[in-house]
């Protein structure tokens, strides 16, 4: 078994470091993604962090007694057992993996961690105690260690009436948290209680208890450990045993550590100590506590996922497999392999599991969790019953079910009744909740539903009665008060004044809710604002120390602090150095904006640095001269992309060694395009684009960020929308030719294809596919797949590169291309035979003129002006005859193609082919793509067969009338070229030498 950690990212560090918070952040950076959580109830939390994030229709909900899975929902939050085996989410993350080392679920948390990937990134999140472990199992793993926001130091024993607000009590036995509450309720007016039996419902409404001031203490299990978000000012152990589901045993001191570290929130310091009969902390222990110094983990549970369904004696067998890995260990038997135990005991189910899919029918069956705490044999008892009934029934019996259900169904009874009846129904949330085991499970998991939300709301009802003092907590509060109105801010940035909803935080502006009006409303603003004025100076220095993964540039121009907009990007004199305006209020003082608008500068710069590296690069370029330097400020300001044909007289006077310092940059002199390919990308070109928008007020023009994702998705041609701004093709790595666009790069590759097409010599062998006659060649199937058009779309973007046509009749070609060696004539038009395919629709209509006079003013005109003969095929049981298409021969226009235009410049030049009449006429320099110069005559400097200046041009001797037959020969003086030096890491230097030692 070999394992690797590429791609994976371990974000470990003590709590209060913000990892589940980054964890978050970073899903919804990604198209979709998965994260698994350790408790019901903390999936629950982290899901409704998402809906206010992403809305509620993009996120589900998965766990063992809950499913909520909107019609194409992007993102998954599960309990970790829930997590999917294997998934094509781009994100996925594993919440508090120290718990693979858990005796009775760590090998669900091996499972994942091992196998579990996203396809963009995973991430492993918990304690720093993991990072050994992780860096031999999974190597090449990257490991991030964060460090707490805040210092947690011990405060000593204190009785529990003694316990300062904002307490949070820790013990790990139910009846010990309610002995506890009921002291509390004495002393003190009362205290929330969280145990992780309770249904997210009623924890949720304890904790609004509590978060509400409404009490000022919170006693709980060690449920409180694993990330919910409480704001607890010191923590107080009063038991330090619990048992693990095999043994009481003393709690380790990273166990104490990670519910010690609930204690302080954000920059805010925490306490922890002991209370009741538990042993003051010795300092030793004290010391790994504060400091965060654990014993790493050396060993995860592991149980094998290969499993025998063979018989149950195989499937017992393979569950006992040991692992082969240093570094795990076999897992002791979990609550399903001890229900299987008892179950491969009774003879009436041992009589039902004889074929391989019943027996993986039974282990599916045992995963039933025990959420009733009864006896292992009672509880397999339960799963014999449902196991029958599948196997016999197909369904669980919904007479039984409906029997069960309604005994759970009374919300009478006082707190451990209540609690027993949650449970019970639980049992019955996950048997509707699994798929194929009822007939109607919608209607069972809306029942179950119902009857648990009752019972959570009678049971909140229950522990609030029996352990709230509501007058005694009143009363207190008003006379912590002293008549000065309390403020908070949630970790969502929602400002709180005595309980009440005032408004919002968001970065550094507050904004006010509706309805903040009345007598009180003053006071109640002052008080928002005071604590406002305290929170604005520690955000302030929380972003100043904040890394630049923190911090994300969006495509809208605004930079995010952790989600937050805090600053908006506008225009300045360089196009590449846009100027930072930050969003704050007032209450953001001086130094502390200062400082926020150095560290967002900072981040903009690297950014921009990071993503278009090479524009960056070469616009602080030293060592360019001359020309080099021009050109380089050009494509600067163009934003890597120039058009070949704009730049001719440069590039034609550019030397040698001028070429070769500018290419060492990464700019290619293509035959169309002088460019950066490695901007050709996704991130590169929304920066681009939104750089060029800030320049440009274009922002909200049409089509601003729409061809990104078509760049994302690998498309190498996409039709034009007319309606766009043509800008963004060009920035997107788009060339717009009429009806589509292509990528630059798929262009340069057409050009490649063209080449050796035209450079063929008539008689030499093997004739490349497409070649005609050395001077003319047919569109072929290669090109048309790598452009991903149509014959008809070839046609526009030939012409739209400044290539026109010949038409000949099919016939001719066939017997030409004959004569050239005996070549086959199917072989002379495979762009012909795709263009028949392509309007088969018309197979029965006559056959259009082989060239049209003048389509519009944006089409070429055929260079032959008379009509393709029909070719008749034989007729059969009265079929039409056929006619065969004309055949297109393209060669690189001149000055002649625009004299048989009468001296008009052709439509095909604006703007590649660009709008027909009627359409937007409105264009710069960049818009006339199509033919280059006036006439289509090819700019000076650009070669016509797709090649490079540099090499050698080849006089064209012969031309071809309209009918493709060969005129006399012409020529022209010319005086001898000036020999440059050749570039010695150009490719056609190094082909050349490849011939010249291929001649001897």
């Amino acid at each position: 078994m070999i394992l690797s950690g590429r791609g994976v990212t371990a974000v470990l560090g003590p709590t209060n470091t913000g990892k589940t918070h980054y964890a978050i952040e970073r899903m919804i950076a990604h198209d979709s993604g998965v994260i698994g959580l350790p408790l019901r109830l903390l999936a629950r939390e982290v899901y409704t962090r998402l809906v206010e994030k992403v809305g509620h229709h993009n996120v589900a909900l998965i766990t063992g007694e809950e499913k909520i899975t909107p019609h194409r929902a992007r993102y998954s939050v599960c309990t970790v057992e829930a997590m999917p085996r294997e998934t094509t989410a781009s994100f996925v993350a594993i919440d508090e993996v120290q718990l693979a080392g858990d005796l009775e679920r760590g090998h669900i948390f091996t499972d994942r961690l091992l196998y579990l990937r996203g396809r963009g990134e995973t991430l492993l999140l918990g304690a720093a105690t993991m990072r050994p472990i992780l860096e031999q199992l999974l190597p090449g793993i990257t490991v991030v260690e964060r460090p707490r926001m805040s210092q947690l130091l011990y405060a000593g024993s204190k009785k529990i009436t003694r316990l300062p607000p904002r307490t949070a009590i820790v013990a790990f036995s139910a009846d010990e948290v309610y002995a506890i509450a009921e002291l509390i309720r004495r002393q003190r007016g009362g205290a929330a209680v969280v145990l992780g039996a309770l249904s997210p419902r009623t924890r949720n409404a304890q904790v609004a208890l509590y978060q509400e001031g409404d009490v000022e203490f919170l006693v709980a299990t060690d449920a409180i450990g694993m990330g919910l978000n409480l704001d607890v000012d010191h923590v107080a152990f009063a038991q330090d045993r619990k048992f693990d589901g095999y043994q009481f045993r003393n709690l380790n001191p990273a166990e104490l550590a990670q519910i010690a570290g609930r204690a302080g929130r954000h920059l805010r310091d925490g306490t922890f100590g002991v209370t009741g009969r538990v042993d003051p902390f010795d300092n030793e222990l004290v010391h790994r506590i504060e400091a965060h110094e654990f014993d790493p983990l050396k060993v995860l549970q592991w149980r094998t996922k290969a499993f025998d369904y063979a018989s149950l004696a195989a499937l017992k067998r393979s569950l006992d497999a040991a692992p082969t890995i240093p570094g795990l260990a076999r897992a002791l038997p979990a609550v399903d392999q001890q229900a299987l135990e008892h179950l491969s005991r009774y003879p009436e189910v041992a009589d039902l599991a004889t074929t391989p899919d019943r027996v993986e029918k039974l282990w599916e069956v045992c995963a039933l969790p025990d959420y009733r705490r009864i006896t292992p044999a009672q509880h397999a008892d339960l799963i014999s019953t449902i196991y029958a009934d599948l196997v016999r029934r197909g369904t669980v019996n919904e007479n039984f079910m409906a029997e069960q259900v309604r005994r759970a169904d009374f919300t009478d009874g006082e707190i451990d009744t209540l609690s027993a009846r949650i449970a019970q129904i639980r049992t019955w949330t996950y048997v509707s909740n699994r798929p194929g085991w009822l007939a109607d499970p919608t209607h069972w998991q809306e029942k179950t539903r119902e009857i648990e939300d009752r019972l959570s709301d009678a049971l909140h009802e229950r522990l609030t009665k029996r352990f709230v003092d509501r007058r005694t907590s009143v009363l207190m509060k008003r006379l912590r008060e002293n008549a000065m109105l309390e403020a908070e801010i949630s970790v969502n940035g929602d400002v709180f004044v005595e309980g009440h909803h005032v408004g919002q935080l968001t970065g550094f502006r507050f904004t006010l809710a509706t309805g903040g009006d009345g007598p009180d409303a003053k006071a109640v603003q002052g008080a928002a604002q005071k604590a406002l004025a305290l929170e604005f100076e520690a955000r302030a220095a929380r972003l100043h120390a904040s890394g630049n993964g923190d911090l994300a540039l969006s495509s809208d121009g605004l930079v995010r602090w952790l989600g937050d907009p805090v600053a908006r990007l506008t225009a300045s004199d360089h196009v590449m150095r846009p100027r930072v305006i930050l969003l704050a209020d007032e209450q953001l003082q001086a130094n502390a904006r200062e400082h926020v608008v150095a560290r967002i500068e900072r981040f903009v710069n690297h950014h921009i640095g990071t993503v278009l590296k090479p524009l960056d690069d070469i616009s602080r370029a030293e060592d360019l001269e001359g020309l080099a330097k021009g050109l380089a400020f050009q494509l600067v300001e163009n934003l890597g992309v120039l058009f070949r044909r704009d730049v001719a007289e440069d590039v034609k006077s550019l030397d040698q060694d001028g070429r070769a310092s500018i290419r060492k940059y990464g700019v290619r002199f293509g035959a169309y395009h002088i460019f950066l390919p490695a901007l050709l990308k996704p991130a590169p070109a929304e920066l681009i684009t939104l750089l060029w928008a800030l320049k440009n007020d274009g922002l909200d023009k049409a089509g601003y960020g729409d061809l990104i994702p078509m760049l994302a998705a690998g498309r190498t041609s996409v039709v034009t929308d007319p309606s766009f701004e043509r800008t963004f093709y060009k920035l997107a790595g788009f060339r717009f030719l009429g009806k589509r666009a292509v990528r630059i790069d798929i262009l340069e590759r057409l050009a490649d294809l063209i080449r050796p097409l035209l450079q063929w010599k008539p008689g030499a062998q093997p004739r490349p596919e497409g070649a005609y006659d050395g001077r003319r060649f047919t569109a072929t199937t290669s090109m048309l797949s790598i452009l991903g058009a149509t014959p008809d779309d070839m046609e526009e973007i030939l012409k739209g590169l400044g290539y026109r046509a010949d038409s000949v009749k099919a016939e001719d070609a066939a017997a030409f291309l004959a004569s050239q060696g005996g070549a086959v004539a199917a072989q002379a038009e495979p762009a012909a035979e795709v263009a028949a395919d392509h309007d088969d629709a018309d197979a029965s209509a006559d056959a259009e003129p082989a060239a049209e006079a003048e389509a519009s003013a944006s089409a070429e005109p055929a260079a032959v002006e008379g009509e393709a003969v029909a070719v008749q095929a034989p007729a059969e049981d009265g079929a039409e005859a056929i006619e065969a298409k004309p055949v297109l021969l393209w060669r690189p226009g001149t000055r002649q193609d625009n004299q048989r235009q009468g001296g008009r410049p052709q439509g095909d030049q604006r703007r590649g082919g660009g709008p027909r009449q009627g359409q937007g006429q409105s264009e710069g320099r960049e818009g006339r793509e199509g033919g280059g110069r006036k006439g289509g005559a090819p700019a000076r400097g650009k070669r016509h067969d797709g090649k490079p200046e540099g090499g050698q041009r080849q006089d064209r001797h012969d031309r071809h009338d309209r009918g493709g037959k060969p005129n006399a020969a012409k020529f022209e003086a010319r005086p001898p070229r000036k020999e440059k030096p050749i570039d010695p890491d150009s490719p056609f230097a190094k082909l050349a030498a490849l011939k010249e030692q291929m001649k001897k």
